[in-house]
């Protein structure tokens, strides 16, 4: 965790209400930080309903290896997560650091191993002690309480100068249900079906499979939408949890039920603002970088041809240094891969637009870009001009201080 926080953390953090159904507690065992905690623990008094979407890095920790293995299952009694150490390229010792770590969960919470869920984060390679935590399992299960988010949230954090929280609610048939969540991440972000780590719950009563499609479905425009650094954790790990706690609340059982509706829109806004958070709080970043690519061919060349641009080092760069050099936003469009054609492109810093129909535009001003380049928050536009497909992304700039997070991480 870097000394200061970023300069596009929230002026003001969610109040976060607690989430009926479930407690949480936390402990710093000294994985790698001193004097912080690095161990979380959530507890379901009775089962919850589990959905979770994970790395496809081909190189998964030993944690994301648990998690997909008792997935199927559908059931969450208690979940584990560690901060400072990832668990990942661990071989037969990381295997049983999970194995260890369920076992005194399990025995903590009176519950089946198939019913806890794993999550690390930190450096890969490292072989991780889960004596260190695996003995105080029971105190935290005994001790965990409701209203605990905000710890809950700076307990997993690594590089992050932030914890991160949201908090929504919905209405399911006339009754209302509370979402909470919260995630960790700075670096090793270009997430492929997560982020590096979240965690959500939500007092209502939705059965996993419907769970499932509604994180399936709401993690693509959000955690899949934003690079930092373009590179895919081992460890991704997103879940939502449903207590069913709530009262009276009427069943649902399938995704597409009208009733869903509010919660749906909900739950995508949460997982939105946790992403966004991920990238404001980007290893040395000033900036964030909001990318909309349209008529492109497709929705999916479209994303490509964001991410390309979200994900140069040259763009990135520029950005840090308040330099609208559009010409590297011409040549991340043109390495893409996906159809377009250098004559129809157009570019917009803001709402200047900088560049059309294949050359700078006769109206170019230099000082009104510039005014735009200063902002925190910066717009860019691009219109390829082949199709009606359209995407979004974020990222943030690179600075010299990402070098040098990254540059002596392990040390």
């Amino acid at each position: 965790m870097s000394g200061s926080v970023s300069p596009l953390a929230p002026k003001t953090f969610a109040e976060m209400p607690s989430v009926r159904g479930v407690r949480m507690a936390t402990a710093a065992a000294g994985i790698k930080y001193k004097n912080r905690t690095d161990v979380l623990m959530m507890v379901f008094d009775r089962p919850a309903a589990a959905a979770g979407v994970f790395t496809r890095s081909k190189c998964p920790s030993a944690p994301v290896d648990f998690c997909r293995a008792n997935l199927p299952g559908g059931r969450a009694r208690a979940v584990i997560v560690n901060s400072g150490n990832a668990n990942a390229f661990t071989g037969r010792r990381g295997r049983e650091a999970t194995a260890m770590t369920a076992e005194a969960a399990a025995k903590a919470v009176g519950c089946s191993e198939g019913e806890v869920f794993l999550a690390s984060t930190g450096v890969i390679g490292e072989p991780l002690d889960a004596t260190k935590f695996s003995g105080v399992l029971d105190r935290l299960a005994a001790d965990a309480t409701e209203d605990f988010w905000f710890e809950a949230a700076k307990a997993i954090m690594t590089t992050d100068t932030y914890p991160k929280v949201a908090t929504r609610t919905a209405e399911i048939g006339g009754v209302s249900v509370t979402i909470n969540g919260i995630a960790k991440g700075a670096g090793m972000i270009a997430p492929d079906m997560a982020t590096m780590l979240s965690f959500v719950v939500t007092d209502a009563d939705i059965p996993a499979p419907v769970l499932q499609a509604l994180l399936s479905a709401g993690v693509e425009p959000t955690f899949n939408c934003v690079t930092v650094d373009s590179d895919t954790s081992t460890s991704d790990t997103l879940m939502l949890f449903a207590t069913g706690a709530v009262e009276g609340q009427p069943k649902v059982a399938d995704a597409a039920d009208p009733a869903l509706e509010g919660f749906r829109a909900a739950l995508n806004d949460l997982l939105r603002d946790l992403a966004l958070q991920v990238v404001r709080d980007g290893e040395g970043a000033r900036k964030m970088v909001e990318i909309t690519v349209e008529s492109a061919e497709d929705d999916a060349a479209a994303k490509r041809i964001a991410l390309s641009i979200a994900n140069s080092p040259l763009v990135k760069t520029a950005v840090a240094g308040e330099d609208a050099n559009w010409g590297r936003i011409v040549m991340a469009v043109g390495k893409s891969g996906e159809k377009a054609d250098r004559d129809r492109l157009a570019i917009w810093f803001g709402d200047v637009r900088v560049a059309v129909d294949g050359e700078r535009d006769p109206a170019y001003s230099e000082v009104a870009v510039s005014a735009v380049m200063k902002r925190e928050d910066i717009p860019v536009r691009v219109e390829i001009g082949l199709g009606s497909g359209r995407a979004t992304v974020w990222t943030c700039d690179l600075t010299k201080e990402y070098v040098e997070i990254n540059g002596d991480y392990r040390s």
